[in-house]
C-alpha cells in the first residue's frame, strides 16, 4: 500500500478509532523514510552506471595502475636502432636474445617469424622446452643459419637454451664445465668465436616463497667464476633471462617485490658482484635513466598493455667491449611470449 492511498483511507476514520495513533504515526514515518531511501538508491545506481559506461569508453592509458597508485599508464615507446658506436664505427655484428617460453608454443603463435626475419648474425633462445629431435619443422634447417646448438637438459620441457648462428664457432660447451650439478636443467650454452665468447643462459628462478634461493646463490657464484675464467681468455658476451631486476628502475613496483624472486637483495647483490668482476650491463651503460624499459610481463591483470613489467633479460659484456657497442634495443612490441626479445649491435674489429 502506498503512502498516498493509506492517507486517504484513514482520513474518514474517527478519532476514537485511532486508539493506536502512536503506532500509526510510527508506521507513517518509517514508510516515508523507506521511500526516501529507495529514491536515493535509485539515483546512486544511475550515477554508478553512468560512471561505468564512461570508463568502458576510456582508453586504458588513462586508467590508474593498482589501487594505491595514481600514476598514469605509460605508453610503451619504441626507439630506432643506433647503427654507430660512440666513435662513429658502423655495427657489423647483431645478436638477438629471447626467452620464448616454449618454442613449440611460439611457433603456433607464429612468433618465430620475427627472429627468422630480424637479420641477426646469432640468435639465442631461452626456455625452449624442446629437444632438438622434437623441433617444429619451421625450425629445422633454417635458411641462412647453418649452425644450431640445443641444450634441453635431462628434463626436456622445463628449461632449455639454444644458439642459432650464421657464423661457425670454434668450440661449443654445454652447461658449466666442471659443475655437473648445474648442467641437468639445460640452462647454458657457450660458443667460442674468433673475437669473443658468447654465453646464452637461462638462470634459475628462486621460486615461490624463495624455495630455491640458496641454490640460486650457489649458481651465481659458480657461474660468476666461470664467466671470469672465460673473460681471462677473451671478451665475453652473456645474454639471456638472468631472472633478476638489478635496480629499482628495472621493475614497475619495486617496493612491493623486495622479498619476491627476481628482486631479493641477495639476487641483486649477486648481479652487482658480477659487474664488479669487469662486466657491464650494456643497456644501463647506454640508457642509465630510461624508465619503463621492461622485458617481462605477467599474463595477469593486463600487465603488458599497462607496461607493468620487469627487466629480466640482459646483454652483459666484458668492459673492454664497451667502446664497441652501437645499441641494445628492447623489442617490447614483439609478441609471442611473456618475455620480449632484445638485440645487441656491435662493431667488432
Amino acid at each position: 500500500m502506498s503512502l498516498q492511498i493509506f492517507v486517504r483511507a484513514i482520513s474518514s476514520i474517527t478519532v476514537t478509532q485511532l486508539s493506536h495513533h502512536i503506532f500509526v504515526r510510527s508506521w507513517l514515518c518509517n514508510m516515508a523514510k523507506k521511500q526516501k531511501t529507495e529514491k536515493r538508491a535509485a539515483e546512486s545506481s544511475a550515477n554508478e552506471e553512468e560512471i561505468v559506461n564512461k570508463k568502458a569508453k576510456t582508453n586504458y592509458k588513462d586508467a590508474t595502475i593498482g589501487q594505491d597508485s595514481g600514476d598514469k599508464v605509460p605508453e610503451v615507446k619504441t626507439y630506432p636502432m643506433k647503427e654507430l658506436t660512440s666513435d662513429g664505427r658502423k655495427f657489423n655484428t647483431k645478436i638477438v636474445s629471447w626467452n620464448v617460453a616454449g618454442l613449440r608454443a611460439l611457433v603456433k603463435k607464429e612468433g618465430h617469424k620475427w627472429f627468422l626475419n630480424c637479420d641477426a648474425d646469432i640468435i639465442c633462445l631461452q626456455e625452449t622446452k624442446c629437444e632438438e629431435k622434437k623441433l617444429p619443422d619451421d625450425l629445422k634447417d633454417i635458411e641462412g643459419y647453418e649452425y644450431a646448438y640445443w641444450n634441453a637438459g635431462e628434463k626436456p620441457g622445463h628449461g632449455g637454451v639454444a644458439i642459432i648462428s650464421r657464423m661457425k664457432p670454434s668450440n661449443v660447451d654445454f652447461g658449466i664445465p666442471d659443475k655437473p650439478e648445474h648442467s641437468k636443467e639445460g640452462r647454458t650454452i657457450t660458443a667460442e668465436f674468433e673475437k669473443f665468447y658468447l654465453v646464452c643462459s637461462y638462470v634459475p628462478n628462486s621460486g615461490r616463497k624463495l624455495v630455491r634461493l640458496d641454490y640460486r646463490q650457489e649458481w651465481n657464484k659458480d657461474f660468476q667464476d666461470y664467466l671470469k675464467k672465460l673473460d681471462g681468455k677473451k671478451p665475453v658476451i652473456l645474454c639471456g633471462d638472468l631472472n633478476v631486476s638489478h635496480q629499482e628502475i628495472d621493475l614497475k613496483n619495486p617496493k612491493t617485490y623486495k622479498k619476491t624472486a627476481g628482486f631479493t637483495q641477495q639476487e641483486r647483490d649477486g648481479f652487482t658482484e658480477l659487474l664488479k668482476q669487469g662486466f657491464s650491463d650494456s643497456f644501463r651503460l647506454l640508457y642509465p635513466d630510461r624508465a619503463g624499459a621492461y622485458t617481462f610481463w605477467t599474463y595477469m591483470g593486463n600487465a603488458r598493455a599497462k607496461n607493468v613489467g620487469w627487466r629480466l633479460d640482459y646483454f652483459v659484456i666484458s668492459e673492454r667491449l664497451n667502446k664497441d657497442i652501437c645499441d641494445n634495443v628492447i623489442h617490447s612490441d614483439v609478441m609471442g611470449s611473456d618475455h620480449c626479445p632484445l638485440s645487441l649491435t656491435m662493431s667488432l674489429n
